[in-house]
């Protein structure tokens, strides 16, 4: 189901001619005095007239801005590309971020290339490395359900990154994970393309399957029927309207070193019409996106297995389809939730959170280090943090190192509060809770409901626990930008990833 191609990453010495490519991308910064050429391989003479003549070009050096230009004869290729990186600072250094996300539009826009080499400055293996990972996420496309291929353009297949670092024997390493990141991002974004009509709970199961092959992991999945059994009535009361019957499906890498173990819950709503509680039909849509924190959950958990990080990391993907029908979930209704709680389901379009319980709740009687759960759960994030900024709540033993992991990451997040007085309004006059409660705030809300179910650790300590909300940044609806494409983004696995490494880190 989810097809990736692979940008091949390279490094390569100063001389170009012995690795001649399509096109060679040198960096345009702004600064105080305009745009200027940041370090590159050109000459002195070449330097200069383009320096002269940036202005003339209507060369900024903004971000996403890339000029193409006939080559130049000491490049050996036949297009040189001025790519912006955006504001520098007075001392000439370029952000990590900055380098990712020039590298990423270059190689996005410069789609159609079979090969590129991407010179922009490199002091540091960590500038290599971001380089990398923004060339990694910039090829990328999403062309399946095409019938022609007639006016699309295939992402560039390969890049090479000029560096004097090319020698250092760390720098594989880097680009072996830059080119890991970049599958499991792209892996991210392909399953939350995928239409409903393709994509739904049992589909979903098995693409978690597939893309599991050949990596140390252990996938095991609950059907309707055992999901009846044992009690998972989060996921069975929002899956049981639609006739694609839900799924709960656990990724397990364990490897034996393990020094750490975390759970990651991810909310799986293949596609979201609010069930009896029906959404508008403008934007609805945009719903099959609605799984995409399982997605992240599931990729994450795989990239962890494909670096070889010694963590127990396990990913609960909570799969149903929200569907209206006479065997739906109906407003008033009460559920039994996986662990005895009990839940009055006020609005049946506040579905994320009944399906995560049960997947909190499951993760928790395994007794891990964190649970993180990510969910495309609330439109309220949106109001409060816009499009490209996701919402993290929880304990802050857990925020803190996300919001630091999310920094190096390049990703943006921020961390909001869970305040006390929110409680209440979730206060069900039948059950031991309702699934809806204040409306202002209601991101905040949303993950007051889901740290009831969080479990205890076997000392009696609530474990610790994060929810982050990627409602917004999960699914760009304009245009691409950086390395980030329309729709599926791919947002959070980058962020977990390093959070896991930063906590082994500190072992």
């Amino acid at each position: 189901m989810v097809k990736n191609t692979e940008v091949n990453l390279s490094a390569i010495a100063r001389d170009l001619k012995k690795a001649a490519s399509d096109a060679v991308v040198i960096g345009v910064g702004q600064g105080t005095d305009g745009p200027f050429l940041l370090e590159n391989p050109l000459t002195a003479k070449s330097v200069e007239a383009l320096a002269d003549s940036l202005k003339v070009l209507g060369i900024t050096g903004a971000p996403d801005q890339a000029v193409r230009l006939p080559g130049l004869p000491e490049t050996g290729s036949g297009i040189l590309v001025l790519a912006g990186v955006g504001k520098v600072d007075a001392g000439g250094k370029v952000s990590g971020e900055a380098l990712r996300r020039a590298a990423g539009s270059a190689v996005r826009q410069l789609a159609g290339l079979s090969s590129v080499t991407l010179a922009f400055p490199t002091a540091t293996i960590a500038d290599v490395a971001a380089i990398a990972e923004g060339a990694a996420l910039g090829a990328y496309s999403f062309t399946e359900f095409r019938s022609s291929k007639d006016g699309l353009k295939d992402p560039v297949a390969n890049v090479a990154i000029l560096t004097e670092l090319a020698g250092d024997k760390d720098l594989n390493a880097a680009l072996d994970r830059a080119r890991l990141l970049g599958k499991a991002v792209n892996a991210t974004r392909s399953l939350v393309n995928q239409p409903p009509s393709h994509l739904y709970p049992e589909s979903f199961a098995d693409a978690a399957k597939d893309l599991s092959k050949g990596l140390p992991v252990k996938v095991t999945v609950w059907d309707e029927k055992r999901l009846e059994k044992e009690g998972f009535g989060g996921i069975m009361g929002v899956g049981k309207g639609s006739a694609r019957q839900p799924r709960l499906v656990k990724v397990e890498y364990s490897p034996a070193k393990a020094t750490r173990k975390i759970a990651l819950v991810g909310k799986g709503i293949t596609f979201d019409t609010g069930g009896i509680s029906i959404k508008p039909a403008l934007g609805m849509g945009d719903m099959k996106s609605d799984m995409a924190g399982a997605a992240v959950v599931l990729n994450t958990v795989l990239a962890i297995a494909g670096l070889g990080l010694p963590v127990k990391a396990t990913a609960w993907l909570c799969i149903a389809e929200n569907m209206p029908s006479g065997a739906a979930s109906r407003p008033a209704d009460v559920l039994t939730m996986f662990g005895g709680k009990t839940v009055e389901v006020l609005n049946t379009d506040a579905e994320g959170r009944l399906v995560m319980a049960d997947g909190i709740v499951a993760a928790s009687q395994e007794y891990p280090d964190a649970i993180i759960d990510v969910a495309t759960l609330t439109g309220a994030q949106l109001i409060a943090l816009g499009n490209r900024t996701a919402g993290i709540m929880g304990a802050d033993s857990v925020t803190g190192p996300l919001k630091a992991a999310a920094d190096r990451a390049g990703e943006l997040v921020w961390p909001m509060p869970l305040p006390d007085e929110l409680r209440p309004s979730l206060d069900s006059q039948v059950a031991d809770i309702a699934n809806i409660g204040e409306r202002h705030g209601g991101m905040m809300t949303a993950a007051v409901f889901l740290r009831e179910f969080v479990g205890k650790d076997k000392g009696g300590q609530t474990i610790p626990w994060a929810h982050i909300d990627i409602a917004g940044p999960s699914f760009n609806n304009g245009a691409p930008y950086g390395y980030t494409p329309k729709q599926g983004t791919g947002c959070t696995v980058r962020t977990l990833v390093a959070y896991v490494e930063d906590l082994l880190a500190q072992v």
